[in-house]
């Protein structure tokens, strides 16, 4: 049966879902990032920090043999899920404050089925906004891509040698070692057994090793506007090109212009695996 028969009447209602965007998680992702405490109370969240609220603890029971959740509300209904996070955009209006109760309004905006070289994959959007003192302040979306089972034909090669050496005059080094990844895990409740548990990886998902989190590759991009650019982000636009693996060491850098500024995360062998573009106030 084809995902797109799978989908047929799939149209998830809306939920809206309230949080108070709280202290600590900002000071546990401070100090992953080994930098001094981000925001007070009363002071700007920095640009998708939210994504350590509102987080999801299923039951134990209700999660697969991967870790994700057998069932969620923007899940697709197709059989033996593998997910990957592949891009978002997000528009600013005014910075989310910490310490404040926020709403959070999500919509499925669309799902459509592609057929990719390894096979059909799903891709979903889900539109998000976040409300403080009844004001919308951030309207996020991120984009999903779903395959159902396995692909003999997806095969991925840990690259050799050192990332490249561009002369960008932002520049942020990343040791992707097994903690980071364990401790960003923890702090986004992500219990995807690829970015933890080394023989699930590669014996069952056929990586080369522990895969680094896509959202985490987002967050080292904006930590370099955050740490070289007083102006906050308006406007972002990211995509994930290909996946970072345990042990690599990449190079997240950027090049400012008048009101914007481009980024990348660039690897071993000069790949690149993600990059995004943010416009300043």
């Amino acid at each position: 049966m084809s995902l797109r028969t799978q989908l047929d009447g799939w149209q998830p209602e809306p939920i809206t879902e309230h949080d108070v965007i709280a202290q600590a998680p900002v000071a546990a992702l401070s100090a992953v990032l080994d930098q001094p405490l981000a925001a007070r109370e009363g002071e700007p969240l920095p640009p998708l920090w939210h994504w350590l609220h509102f987080l999801e603890w299923p039951p134990q029971q209700e999660l697969g043999a991967d870790g994700h959740p057998r069932a969620g509300h923007f899940l697709p209904p197709i059989p033996d899920r593998r997910r990957m996070f592949a891009g978002g955009r997000s528009r600013v209006s005014a910075p989310l404050l910490v310490g404040l109760e926020t709403e959070r309004i999500s919509t499925l905006d669309r799902a459509v089925v592609k057929q990719g070289s390894t096979g059909e994959m799903v891709f979903v959007t889900v539109h998000t906004e976040l409300r403080q003192r009844g004001e919308t302040r951030v309207i996020d979306e991120v984009d999903y891509v779903y395959r159902s089972g396995e692909d003999s034909r997806r095969v991925f090669e840990p690259a050799s040698g050192p990332p490249p050496d561009p002369s960008d005059p932002w520049r942020l080094p990343v040791d992707t070692d097994p903690t980071l990844l364990f401790r960003f895990s923890a702090l986004t409740a992500n219990a995807h057994r690829i970015h933890y548990d080394a023989p699930y990886a590669t014996r069952v998902e056929r990586y080369p090793g522990l895969v680094a989190h896509g959202p985490l590759l987002v967050l080292l991009m904006l930590e370099l506007v955050r740490r070289n650019e007083p102006r906050p982000v308006r406007c972002l636009d990211y995509r994930l090109r290909r996946p970072v693996f345990c042990g690599e060491p990449v190079l997240v850098h950027g090049f400012p212009e008048a009101d914007a500024a481009e980024l990348v995360v660039s690897g071993a062998g000069g790949r690149t695996h993600a990059t995004a573009r943010v416009e300043l106030a």
